[in-house]
């Protein structure tokens, strides 16, 4: 019987929901919205489709600078090595801090 009660309570949230889902087209700034959330899903996907074309025209880029620096004599450029940060000793592995001599 329980169960059948949850069943009456989430049909009645479900049905409730799309009522909802159908009023926000009634509201006076919903279309502009919708219209807007389309719009920015289609610009998203033409950004992505723009960006995966760039990776390609790099790697060219930077096999004809190599190329270009063999021709100059010029060493080529290489970005420099990021640094990694040290990692910690263990506290049981490090030397106390050193205390004065009692005078």
């Amino acid at each position: 019987m329980a169960s059948q009660a949850n069943k009456d309570i989430l049909t009645r949230l479900a049905d409730r929901g799309e009522q909802v889902v159908g009023r926000i087209t009634d509201l006076p700034g919903a279309k502009a919205i919708m219209d807007s959330t389309t719009s920015l899903g289609k610009r998203l996907d033409e950004v992505q489709k723009r960006l995966r074309s760039i990776d390609p025209l790099e790697k060219r880029v930077t096999t004809l600078e190599k190329r270009l620096d063999k021709l100059e004599g010029k060493p080529a450029k290489r970005a420099p090595a990021k640094k990694k940060p040290a990692a910690k000793k263990p506290a049981a592995a490090r030397k106390p801090p050193a205390t004065p001599p009692a005078a």
